[in-house]
């Protein structure tokens, strides 16, 4: 669970910002969106070859 604690001179602004990357970062709102509609086999072994190769990419 993502959980953001604004500092006592902190503007709710930048704690909103910390809060949105926080959750962009560990990826809730692709989950959301996978889990929303079904998702055929197709989809499915697509999504998995663009995330490995997201994922070589960046090592």
């Amino acid at each position: 669970m993502t959980q953001v604690i604004v500092g006592e001179n902190e503007g709710i602004d930048s704690a909103l910002r910390r809060f949105k990357r926080q959750v962009s970062k560990e990826g809730i709102f692709s989950d959301i969106k996978r889990v929303r509609h079904f998702e055929t086999p197709i989809e499915k072994r697509k999504r998995k070859a663009i995330a490995r190769r997201r994922k070589r990419r960046f090592n």
